[in-house]
């Protein structure tokens, strides 16, 4: 299983990286330590959810984004677990659902009812592993 905090650093790198900005330019917009955010990059150090933010907005990336981008790492690794080959495409995609009705002591919520939602809608159309156990998402 990944670290959350590796795929959030290696996320924001990328970004950082593809924008052609560096450590010291990044570290200065979102008023954190250089060291810290290298730290952060390198899956070192938990980003809080105020540090994300901050790092987001001084990349102009919304934070939606780089979770999401997070989210299909981890779904590719996982996928990669339970049996996908490398340089085999994921096929039938697991469904996730919602429980029926929200459990709240003392408050008094409608039920609602979720759809099924296959992961395989959630945006990854096929999963690759390369030989060197690299995962790539498309």
């Amino acid at each position: 299983m990944p670290l959350l905090r590796r795929e959030i650093g290696d996320v924001l790198r990328s970004a950082r990286q593809q924008q052609g900005r560096t450590l010291r330019e990044v570290s200065g917009a979102a008023r954190v330590s250089l060291g810290y955010l290298s730290e952060v990059e390198r899956g070192q150090k938990e980003a809080s959810s105020e540090l994300l933010s901050s790092i987001c907005n001084a990349l102009e990336v919304p934070m939606s984004t780089v979770l999401r981008a997070v989210s299909d790492r981890v779904a590719a690794v996982e996928g990669a677990a339970v049996g996908v080959r490398p340089g085999v495409a994921a096929s039938a995609a697991p469904v996730l659902t919602a429980p029926a009705a929200p459990v709240l002591a003392g408050f008094d919520v409608p039920e609602t009812t979720a759809p099924a939602l296959p992961v395989g809608d959630l945006g990854i159309k096929q999963v690759v592993i390369t030989r060197d156990g690299l995962v790539s998402a498309a």
